[in-house]
Parts: structure tokens; C-alpha cells; sequence
């Protein structure tokens, strides 16, 4: 038996789901060197429903489906209708910055920043105007990929506890090795 050596690179995801408003569709032009993109900022939906709470995550529109679907959206948004959209966005991470302007002029903030991957639906005004295909669950780990055991393995992590086996009748193999 053959091994084969791939050359793949292997990734740790983070995915973030939930519903939030679009904010701020644009195409950003990058100063040096670096194709345009386009950006968003999801006001993504937490809390109580009854006292629900907003975070502010500016994206990168990575896909042609989600940009495709944030193009289509970008005239809601601007005639300032309300747009809900369901998300998954990846690999979350803050960004230190120092206001320039404003009442906090000086002081230092930190904003929200991701990869907009996935867009299940979206609403307009409540009106649901796209809605994604249930595609089919991809396995996390294809078979012969080894996990990660160092990650996996921990000394805290209990032991199993042993499961409760049926009486059966001896099979020929051990009433062998018990007349032995």
C-alpha cells in the first residue's frame, strides 16, 4: 500500500452564525497594491429578544454567492430599509485603533473585524426576499485525516466509564480457550 504526500494546507476554523442588520455595503480600493473588495458592517442581533443588543462586525465579503447577494441588498440598505439578513462569518478578530475625530478624539477603541462567508436568507422590511438551498452536511473530518490529537488528548479529560455488556452465550473461541 501506497502513501501519498499532500501538500494541502490545513486550517483551524472559527465561525460565528447568527441574524443582524446590514450597515455600510461599500468597495474598498486598497492604497498599494490589492484588488478591490467589497465590505460590510453587520449589526449582528444578541441578548433578550424582548431587549436585544447589537455587535458590530466589519466584513470582508469573501464568495461570490455572499457578494452577489450583498451587490443586491446595497440599494435596500442605502434607501435605508431595514435589512436582516442570517450569517456565518469567519475567523473573527479585533482591530485597535485611536479616534481621530469626535467626542473620543484620542482615546483608543477596538472594532470588530471578520470574513462574511455564508448568507442563509435575507429580509427586506421583513419580507423574506432570498432564502439559501439546504445543501448536504459535509463530514468535518474526511476519512484517513488524522485529528489532531495533541489538542484532542488531555490528562483532565475523564475516563469513559465502562458500558454495561449483555450476557451472551460463549462463542466456540472462548469455550476453547476455557477448556484450556
Amino acid at each position: 500500500m501506497s502513501t501519498t504526500q499532500t501538500n494541502e494546507a490545513k486550517f483551524f476554523d472559527l465561525h460565528t452564525t447568527g441574524i443582524g442588520y446590514l450597515n455600510r455595503i461599500r468597495e474598498v480600493k486598497p492604497r498599494g497594491k490589492g484588488k478591490p473588495f467589497m465590505a460590510v458592517t453587520v449589526a449582528a442581533l444578541r441578548g433578550s429578544m424582548d431587549n436585544a443588543e447589537y455587535s458590530y462586525i466589519d466584513c470582508n465579503v469573501v464568495g461570490a454567492d455572499a457578494e452577489k447577494l450583498i451587490r443586491r441588498s446595497q440599494a435596500a440598505v442605502e434607501a435605508g430599509k431595514k435589512v436582516l439578513v442570517s450569517f456565518r462569518i469567519g475567523d473573527i478578530w479585533t482591530d485597535a485603533f485611536t479616534y481621530e475625530k469626535g467626542d473620543k478624539k484620542g482615546q483608543p477603541g477596538a472594532s470588530l473585524k471578520g470574513r462574511l462567508l455564508f448568507i442563509g436568507w435575507i429580509k427586506v422590511d421583513g419580507q423574506t426576499v432570498y432564502e439559501a438551498k439546504p445543501r448536504e452536511v459535509e463530514p468535518v473530518a474526511e476519512q484517513g485525516e488524522a485529528e489532531p490529537e495533541a489538542l484532542l488528548e488531555s490528562k483532565e479529560t475523564p475516563e469513559p466509564e465502562p458500558v454495561a455488556q449483555e450476557k451472551t452465550k460463549p462463542t466456540r473461541a472462548k469455550q476453547q480457550r476455557k477448556a484450556s
